[in-house]
């Protein structure tokens, strides 16, 4: 696991597809992040492949994370199994696929020369992958030690990740990236190099890797470029390598193709001469074992009559029971052709946005077809479903039809079923038809239900936001972080922040927010004043902050004060920091009560200078200005300094307004009310017309008994 950090894309928390939780970063790569991930939903344990943001919108990268996901199609257990891609509101596409918990090869090579004995473990299990993909015409390109993981430690539990690259080798058909190079150098087989890449190609990067991982270091390419080519026009040196492991390697590096064995399945004999290919596997049809040549036929005994014997009692066996076997059946189902065999049993049923739903796949029991087939066809759509036999329960073609039929009320939805796994995806109207929904799916038995269902709309707008968020401003404004460029999608935050007056308006807003915004996390982060803090956020002027801070401290210490908080009896001392662009115009520094009491600390009749470049005394960069004193400091000058008493507890607010020109015509004096000062603000913003003040800053400091 490696450690997160800022510029990592997810971050652990984060909640993907309302489904999928982020729990720590695995790897980072040129092109893509992966993480570890647990649906929520079934509490399934996942990693997340996400392409880098820079290249989301590459359409080469695209189709690369289109092509891995559709490898979902082999299903061995040496290879990962995919699910599928999304892609979240920010526009960062991912790869949903199988978790696998254990070391990879190169790590166990980190360690030192893995066993001969268990690298021929490794090389049968990771063949049996590979003749898995290269059967359904997939070449993975890219094997290495750094792509074959062994599940718990275990080399009889390899297992191949990383199709990234992979090339779809039906004739005609067009790679992920081109037909250049691709794959890691050092274990790419010479014909790569050249742009040739064929079953032969993952045959040598097997041997290459086994023989790297013998030894506990990658192959030496050599010096440069034309170093490489010539070494990999040799056969590797596999001197020290004990037999059989030795033999192997020799034959999977020949750098001639055509002097390799041409198909995992001679590799699997070289490994184990009595291996022998499943019957089916997953759908793809396997070449049946030799049937046995039939022997010389056999000659008659003299006269004939044992063979005439014979003949005869079969006759009578067949007539005498050739009732019994038309009247139960077993007539007919030795006539009826056999079901085909579907390994594994899958099906896909979708309903579009805006389009006729369509199904197609296998089914296990012929009423269910039909039934299946009229739910679709029904409303317009197409049906191309097979009857098929294979190793699923007896109910498994009634639950995929009653999960079918319970999400066909959705606008669009889609139900992919692979064995007993079942993905649902869609769109609800509103949050109780998704909650009722999902609480009516069957209980796990028969099939696994990993649903992630959002609610409409697809893509929330800022405006049906503000709708809600414009009818809660009740002390200053309430800002919303903007959506992406098509609105907030399912699962996204939608951050508010500002002032409020109460607690109870913060919570209202929270809880009218949440229900209008659907799927998506609501965060009001606001600040609670009181109604005399109100009062003045609404008469200061609508004005962006110019990056005065506000720095607080103690009278009788040199500790700082962050927090701004102080008890009873303690003295505050204040400090505003002029920004190192500001060096003109005019500065008010003011402090808002609990009472509603407003005190001018800068300027006033005591001190009256407020004139940037007076306050600066000629100095350049952030210049800091105190404006409350320790009263050590203020004993005997006109310097202003106070002491917390009991009388005023709660939320003060200090107010630094920065102007290009004096604001008001005279000095305020040293404490007025909330609504004074208000109606002075209001009185120069009329004279004006227009804002004068080119920013408002401010801080609050909250008074308090210990």
């Amino acid at each position: 696991m490696l450690a997160s950090i800022a510029a990592d894309i997810f971050r652990p928390g984060d909640l993907l597809n309302n489904t999928y939780r982020i729990e720590t970063v695995l790897g980072r790569g040129g092109t893509s992040e992966v993480y570890r991930a647990r649906s929520e939903i079934s509490g399934r344990l996942v990693a997340i492949k996400v392409l880098k943001a820079e290249l989301a919108r590459d359409e080469a990268y695209l189709r690369l994370m289109t092509r891995e996901e559709a490898i979902r199609d082999i299903r061995h257990d040496a290879v990962v199994r995919y699910s599928e891609n999304h892609r979240t509101p920010e526009g960062h596409v991912y790869l949903v696929m199988d978790y696998v918990e254990g070391p990879t090869l190169d790590k166990l090579m980190a360690r030192g020369p893995v066993p001969a004995a268990d690298l021929m473990v490794i090389a049968e299990r990771v063949a049996e992958g590979l003749h898995a993909a290269h059967s359904r015409r997939v070449v993975h390109r890219d094997l290495s030690p750094d792509n074959i993981i062994l599940r718990g430690g275990q080399p009889d539990q390899a297992v191949i990740i990383d199709f990234g690259i992979a090339k779809d080798d039906t004739p005609g058909a067009e790679t992920i990236v081109g037909n250049e190079f691709a794959g890691k150098y050092a274990y790419a087989a010479p014909e790569q190099l050249h742009g040739r890449t064929d079953a032969r190609s993952d045959i040598y990067a097997l041997g290459a890797t086994l023989l790297a991982a013998f030894r506990g270091t990658a192959p030496d390419l050599g010096a440069n470029p034309v170093e490489m080519l010539q070494r990999k026009e040799r056969a590797p040196d596999v001197t020290g390598v004990p037999e059989p492991l030795h033999g192997l390697i020799a034959a999977l590096t020949q750098p001639d193709p055509a002097n390799r064995p041409q198909t995992m399945e001679e590799v699997l004999r070289r490994i184990d001469p009595h291996w022998q290919p499943p019957r089916s596997s997953h759908g793809v049809s396997r070449t049946a074992p030799p049937v046995a040549a039939a022997g010389p036929e056999p000659k008659a005994r003299s006269g004939g009559g044992g063979g005439v014997i014979a003949v005869l009692v079969l006759l009578l066996a067949l007539v005498g029971g050739g009732w019994y076997a038309y009247s139960s059946g077993l007539y007919s189902r030795l006539t009826t052709p056999a079901l085909p065999v579907a390994d594994p049993f899958t099906i896909l049923v979708e309903k579009p946005e805006g389009g006729p739903p369509v199904a197609s796949g296998h089914v296990n029991d012929a009423a269910v077809r039909e039934q299946m087939a009229e739910l679709v066809t029904g409303a317009g759509g197409t049906a191309e479903l097979v009857h098929a036999r294979g190793n699923v329960p007896e109910d498994w073609g009634r639950q995929v039809l009653a999960l079918a039929t319970a999400l066909n009320d959705l606008p669009e939805w889609k139900l992919a079923v692979t064995g007993p796994e079942a993905v649902v995806t869609g769109l609800a109207p509103d949050t109780a038809t998704r909650d009722a929904l999902v609480a009516g799916f069957p209980p796990a038995g028969t099939l696994r239900i990993n649903a992630a269902i959002d609610v409409a709309p697809r893509f929330l707008t800022a405006e049906a936001v503000e709708q809600v968020v414009a009818a809660h401003r009740n002390c200053g404004p309430l800002a919303v972080d903007p959506p992406p460029p098509q609105g907030w999608g399912n699962g996204a935050r939608i951050l508010v922040t500002g002032r409020m007056a109460t607690e109870q308006s913060r919570a209202q807003l929270f809880t009218e927010l949440s229900a209008a915004i659907g799927d998506r996390r609501a965060t009001v982060d606001v600040e609670v004043l009181n109604p005399v803090l109100c009062a003045i956020e609404a008469a200061l002027p609508r004005a962006p902050s110019r990056g005065f801070k506000v720095i607080f401290g103690f009278g009788d210490r040199p500790d700082p004060n962050p927090a701004a908080r102080y008890f009873v009896g303690e003295n505050p001392v204040i400090d505003v920091v002029i920004p190192a662009d500001v060096t003109e115009g005019n500065l008010w520094v003011s402090i808002v009560d609990v009472t509603g009491a407003v005190f001018h600390l800068l300027p006033n009749l005591n001190r009256p200078e407020n004139d940037i470049a007076t306050l600066r005394a000629g100095r350049t960069g952030e210049v800091t200005v105190r404006v409350a004193y320790a009263l050590a400091e203020a004993q005997g000058t006109p310097r202003m300094a106070f002491l917390v008493d009991d009388s005023i507890m709660g939320k003060s607010k200090i107010v630094v307004l920065h102007a290009p020109r004096q604001v008001f015509e005279v000095l305020r004096p040293m404490s007025e009310s909330v609504a004074g000062f208000a109606d002075a603000l209001a009185a120069q913003d009329e004279a004006d017309g227009v804002t004068t003040l080119f920013s408002v800053d401010s801080r609050i400091l909250t008074t308090e008994r210990r």
